[in-house]
């Protein structure tokens, strides 16, 4: 008797400042694969090698890689840092359409379109009306899309229509990995309620969280510096370093770690010019055991350190990025303090002093641990669309 062929999905995913949607989307994947799902993680982005992003998905797929020139997000370039042109995006849709012909997947998710990622469409659409052709045909695949908590608000009038429009023309589902007790949908997407039929909140997506070990063990009872991917990172290692000297956690060592799109001279400069008791280093991969160990983060506020910071109980002083039109770390790090989850360092008072402030507050207030948020979103999207696979066979 043949063996069932196994539910495959075919997950994609734009990087092109940070990481942060990069990570979340492995984070994802593996939670699909804990539930029985065969994951074909598609990446567009700049590769980040210490992230180990295909370990434990059945098939990592690297496109030619592309990125963001700056926060404004309105150039794109490749890794030799040239301009995009029509005939490179042409490649990039060739191999796309290529990977999901040859996959056949059951489920088709995109991270954030239509939501964003509105200048990857070139090749996103192409795959969503093969996708939605071969649905009309079979049945499948279940077309979803997958968005954290909150979303940019769309920078120009009648955007928000065409995704509406895009959503009921191609997708079965949309899954916004966040808590709806926290941040409800609808506080960045005001339309949100003329998807809510097929909108549903899983909680959010965050990896394995190990427990907290004893002395000795890495990052334990450090204050964690994280700057993310590191783009954008300056303002926050100035005044994060320049905290410490001012702070009652000065006799810690506080690890510095800076992400992998920070210029290496820079990062040379900044770990040459550290003072005694600060270690610069660049992105580790056992990022989340750092925090479960350490005394206390601080970070810009992303999503996947929130909610690492969130699952792990550490304390945590956030200062959030606002370059551009990115508002959604100082939201997110805003409503999780009203909570006492956390506390916010705003980035038009960004200085040593304030976060020196910010960190006897935290030390002082109770872990995250004791502010229960849902951070079951990984297996709930499992769930959701497992679910809807069966309705559709």
């Amino acid at each position: 008797m043949p063996t069932a062929r196994p539910i495959t999905a075919l997950l994609y995913v734009q990087h092109l400042l940070g990481i942060g949607h990069l990570v979340r989307a492995g984070a994802l994947a593996r939670g699909l694969e804990a539930a029985g799902i065969r994951v074909i993680l598609v990446s567009g982005g700049m590769p980040v090698p210490v992230l180990h992003i295909g370990a434990g998905i059945s098939r990592f797929e690297q496109l030619p890689p592309v990125r963001a020139e700056d926060e404004t997000f309105k150039s794109l370039v490749d890794e030799s840092g040239n301009p995009v042109d029509d005939a490179w995006k042409a490649q990039r849709c060739e191999r796309l359409s290529a990977i999901f012909h040859r996959a056949r997947p059951d489920i088709v998710l995109t991270e954030l379109y239509p939501f964003g990622r509105r200048q990857m469409r070139f090749e996103i659409e192409p795959m969503l009306e093969h996708a939605r052709t071969l649905r009309e045909r079979t049945g499948l695949p279940v077309i979803a899309s997958s968005v954290r908590d909150i979303l940019v608000p769309p920078a120009k009038v009648g955007r928000t229509e065409e995704i509406i429009e895009r959503v009921r023309h191609y997708y079965d589902l949309v899954l916004t990995h966040g808590d709806e007790s926290v941040i409800p949908f609808e506080r960045s997407f005001a339309r949100a309620g003329d998807i809510a039929d097929i909108t549903h909140s899983t909680g959010y997506v965050v990896a394995s969280v190990p427990a907290r070990q004893g002395p000795g063990s890495p990052g334990y009872d450090e204050v964690i510096v994280s700057a993310g991917g590191g783009a954008v990172s300056e303002d926050l290692l100035q005044a994060a370093i320049g905290a410490r000297a001012l702070c009652d956690l000065r006799e810690r060592i506080w690890r510095v770690l800076i992400g992998h799109n920070y210029p290496q001279a820079a990062f040379l400069a900044c770990r040459a010019a550290a003072p005694a008791g600060v270690l610069v280093e660049r992105t580790r991969s056992d990022f989340t055991q750092l925090l479960a160990n350490c005394a206390l983060s601080i970070s810009q506020g992303g999503y996947n350190t929130v909610t690492e910071i969130l699952a792990t109980g550490a304390r945590a002083v956030c200062l959030p990025f606002a370059g551009g039109r990115e508002s959604e770390q100082a939201l997110r790090c805003r409503l999780l303090a009203e909570r006492g989850a956390l506390q916010v360092v705003e980035r038009d008072v960004l200085c040593a002093e304030q976060v020196a402030l910010a960190v006897g507050r935290a030390l002082e207030s109770q872990p995250a641990q004791g502010h229960v948020v849902d951070t079951d979103g990984a297996a709930r999207s499992a769930a959701l669309l497992l679910e809807a696979v069966q309705r559709k066979k």
